[in-house]
């Protein structure tokens, strides 16, 4: 049997059906994993889709140190992992007993500012992060006579696979290898694929990996780093990086040259004239005067004063000028991103859109630098495919008619993935209306770039009235070429009517406009991933979610992009006490150093370490100024937690942290004076900006609110407002009171003071009986009762459909749900503990004597601390 591994389920879908020879592939199931099963050429075939990346990069929970052995640390596995920390860190035993410090290291997974030293140097593990998919792969690769890795081919993908062969390698050694490299899911390109199967680009995964080890550090080092430096915030978390912080401080620098513009005043000449004796509107056209700014008020004074009362323009001269525009260049990621933001369709979205189109099967690989066909890409083909679709059938068959097609060249040419172009012809009553949308500039572009140049005629006219010159001017698309299926970004015509020198006009109307030059514009999204590129600041892969991170984080608003006040409060924070993590010099220097692994120039060892000290070089610096950082954002902070304004006093309502428990309530910035409070709504709350959000019935502040793996919902904050009551719902009789020989309802109810839901007896003081509710949902009783402990059975209306569920929390039948989900993740645990531990080889001697020293009591405790201790913080400090 052959193993095929891809990168997505969608993948190993369509790649079973395009390599399936006879009848139609099998869907299966490895555990809870999808596998299609099928023959090829008479052979047992199967594919497995993987989520991405089935290994994730983090820290250990603590750093140990000791004279014998140095800096080590212990993996959730309970194995040493060796640490190479330089000299120049303190090390234990420590005159401060509280954390960071340990008795004999560092806890280096709190927040806390004095361990980011040592968290600069701390070991990565590669944890499971897809332990289903780990577990089924390792089933099917125990069966497989040979393996072949299909992911995507560009570092990311090489890196996914090279992580899964590991995984694969623990249990099946020997097994032949090889890569399958594509660009489209085309039979032809399938087919080519897998007859002609690689090796794995070691190098290549190694970059993608380094790339993954130094967001990490970056990310986690610098996001821990702001965040702790000043305390609130909607978000609380202040998420910085390696390209991101770069990139928000270009757009920072921006709105600083805006600020720091001081407008001129200039005046205008303008008006409207038409052809003399010709009354028609339509045959009218816009003329200025030949001094487009005047930028002395006396001299457009007294050419107004001369024009004013002109009623006829005599012609002096006409200027005619013919231009040539050459096809454009075939799409890379970059050029694509730019074109579709230019028609409404953010980076980010452009992305998504683009995988899902590739993964139907209609363009091809969109993560891609090359703008140059290669000579193996058959056009005269795609055009026919294209030739399917009404909207490009007379172009189509226009380019077919041609002896030889000629495509257009960009500037960037690279071997991995030709430029994308369309694959299929879609149908636009299939597809949503962003992804015709986007599928339509594709198939138009690579139409384009097969077609013959076009052809533009300007026409200037120059007239005299009352002694002063006026002109016009209009462009006019003489022949069509690629602008007959490419419109996009095309200047609508300036029809100018036909005249000749000496030919009067008559002056419609005439004004003379005040005005003031404008500061330099913002970046849109398009504008900033092109800046970016310019720049080396990230790939094209990682440049759109880097841009939607920034937005998501709060740093960036509205396109054209401008930053917020928390953004650029953090730059110039960032700016003044460590001004290199805000260069984009830094950033395009570690840019480069990840090329030069890819073509196995350095090492990723060499690499991440280069990556570790630079970053040290910034630490130092920043923690002997956290007190004045804070205070520097202290003001943005509290701005970027505002939710809303007080329907009492008209201040600002915020997110604020009681000192007294630490938890989180909305309060008003007038307090004392002003005593209005809000409980704080379960889930991550954003405010809701302009009339939306202010409630229409009690003035308080609506939110949006985004509950963990649930959609988002808008609410009131007042949890007294009408807006937010629900009628008291009777669901049974309580039992306690029963017994007890009287009567009691149980009542579920929503309070006025908290906004929560619960189920209370009416004789509540004397039986104590209550039950919590999902705090979201319509609920309905249903009569019934539990069998197993006679609690009210009810019935939740979500957006996912009704469920119903035994309101005691401390049934019997749950807790044996959960003893029995219990037991089978122990057993579970203990196979994945055994296969880890027969798979682990033993290192060197050194490495050997670490592991005997590390059954003292010490490192048995840390083994288990790191074992039990979350890991929430890691995905988002990895971005």
């Amino acid at each position: 049997m052959r193993l095929v591994v891809t990168e997505k389920n969608d993948a190993a879908q369509q790649i079973a059906r395009l390599l399936c020879t006879v009848g139609k592939p099998k869907a299966d199931k490895v555990y809870d994993t999808p596998v299609y099963r099928f023959k090829h050429d008479g052979e047992d075939w199967v594919t497995i889709g993987l989520r991405g990346h089935i290994m994730a990069p983090d820290f250990p929970n603590e750093l140990h140190y000791s004279k014998k052995d140095g800096w080590w640390a212990v993996s959730q596995e309970g194995e040493v992992m060796p640490a190479h920390l330089p000299d120049s860190l303190a090390k234990p035993p420590y005159e401060s007993k509280r954390k960071p410090f340990l008795a004999d290291g560092v806890d280096i997974k709190g927040w806390r500012p004095l361990s980011l030293p040592y968290l600069v140097w701390a070991p990565i593990e590669k944890l499971p992060a897809e332990k289903g998919i780990i577990r089924a792969l390792k089933n099917l690769a125990k069966k497989a006579d040979s393996i072949v890795i299909g992911t995507d081919f560009d570092r990311e993908g090489e890196l996914i696979g090279s992580d899964a062969l590991r995984q694969m390698r623990e249990v099946a050694p020997d097994t032949p290898v090889s890569r399958a490299r594509y660009s489209a899911f085309t039979k032809a390109e399938i087919d080519h694929a897998f007859a002609n199967l690689v090796d794995l680009d070691q190098d290549l995964a190694d970059a993608g990996e380094s790339r993954q080890y130094i967001d990490l550090i970056w990310g986690a080092v610098l996001t821990r780093y702001l965040t702790t430096a000043r305390r609130g915030g909607l978000g609380n978390v202040r998420s910085a990086g390696r390209v991101q912080t770069p990139t928000l401080a270009l757009v920072v620098q921006k709105e600083r040259e805006r600020d720091a513009f001081v407008p001129e005043d200039y005046w205008v000449i303008s008006g409207t004239m038409a052809p003399a004796g010709d009354k028609d509107e339509a045959d009218s056209f816009k003329v200025t005067h030949a001094t487009a700014r005047f930028k002395d008020r006396q001299k457009a004074d007294l050419a107004w004063s001369h024009l004013k009362d002109a009623k006829v323009a005599t012609v002096t001269n006409i200027e005619r000028k013919s231009r040539t525009t050459k096809p454009p260049a075939p799409f890379n990621t970059t050029s694509l991103q730019t074109a579709a933001a230019g028609e409404g369709i953010s980076p980010a979205r452009t992305m998504r859109l683009a995988e899902s189109l590739y993964m139907d099967g209609l363009i091809s690989y969109p993560r891609v630098d090359n703008t140059v066909y290669p000579k193996s890409l058959d056009l005269r083909e795609c055009v026919q495919t294209l030739a399917a679709v009404p909207n490009y059938r007379a172009v189509c068959n226009d380019l077919l008619a041609q002896p030889k097609l000629v495509a257009a060249r960009g500037k960037q040419e690279t071997t991995d993935h030709p430029p994308i172009y369309p694959t299929a012809a879609a149908d636009p009553d299939r597809l949503d209306g962003a992804a015709w949308k986007l599928y339509n500039l594709i198939a138009r572009r690579f139409l384009a770039t097969l077609s013959e140049p076009s052809v533009s005629e300007s026409t200037k006219f120059s007239f005299e009235a009352e002694g002063e010159p006026l002109t016009a001017s209009g462009t006019v698309l003489v022949k069509p070429g690629f602008r007959r299926i490419y419109p996009f970004g095309l200047r609508k015509d300036e029809q100018l009517p036909a005249l000749e020198v000496g030919d009067a006009c008559d002056v419609l109307t005439m004004n003379l406009d005040a005005k003031q030059t404008e500061p330099p514009a913002r970046y849109s999204q398009g504008r900033l991933i092109q800046e970016m590129e310019k720049r080396n600041l990230g790939t094209k892969s990682t440049r759109a979610s880097i841009i939607q991170r920034l937005y998501d984080v709060k740093y960036l608003r509205n396109d054209p992009v401008e930053p917020s006040q928390l953004g650029i409060a953090v730059i110039e924070a960032l700016t003044k006490y460590a001004p290199h993590i805000t260069s984009p010099d830094m950033t395009a220097e570690l840019e480069q150093d990840m090329t030069e692994v890819a073509e196995g120039e350095e090492t990723q060892r060499e690499v991440v370490d280069h990556s570790r000290a630079l970053l040290a070089s910034m630490v130092g610096p920043l923690i002997e100024h956290q007190k004045d950082l804070g205070e520097a954002i202290a003001d943005a902070v509290t701005a970027d937690a505002k939710v809303g304004v007080c329907p009492k006093c008209g201040k600002d309502l915020v997110l604020k942290t009681s000192a007294k428990n630490h938890s989180n309530f909305i309060g008003c910035m007038g307090w004392p004076d002003c005593d209005v409070t809000y409980p704080v709504p379960k889930g991550r709350i954003q405010a809701i900006e302009g009339e939306k959000g202010v409630c229409p019935v009690c003035h308080a502040p609506r939110v949006r609110v985004h509950p963990f793996r649930q959609r988002p919902y808008e609410l009131c904050v007042n949890p007294a407002c009408p807006t937010n009551r629900e009628p008291d719902v009777i669901v049974g009789e309580c039992a306690a009171c029963k017994a007890a020989g009287r009567h009691g309802d149980l009542v579920a109810h929503k309070s006025e003071r908290t906004g929560k839901r619960f189920i209370r007896c009416t004789n509540y003081d004397e039986c104590g009986t209550s039950y919590p509710l999902p705090q979201r949902g319509e609920l309905h009783a249903t009569g019934e009762v539990c069998p197993d402990c006679g609690a009210p059975i009810v019935e939740v209306v979500t957006q996912r459909g009704p469920w119903r569920l035994c309101v005691n929390m401390d049934c019997p039948a749950k807790q044996k749900k959960a003893e029995a989900k219990g037991r089978g993740a122990s057993k579970s645990g203990t196979k994945a503990t055994k296969s880890g531990t027969k798979a682990t080889k033993s290192g060197t001697k050194s490495t050997a004597k670490r592991k005997t020293a590390a059954k003292s009591t010490t490192r048995k405790t840390a083994a288990k601390s790191t074992a039990k201790r979350a890991t929430k913080a890691s995905a988002k400090d990895a971005e």
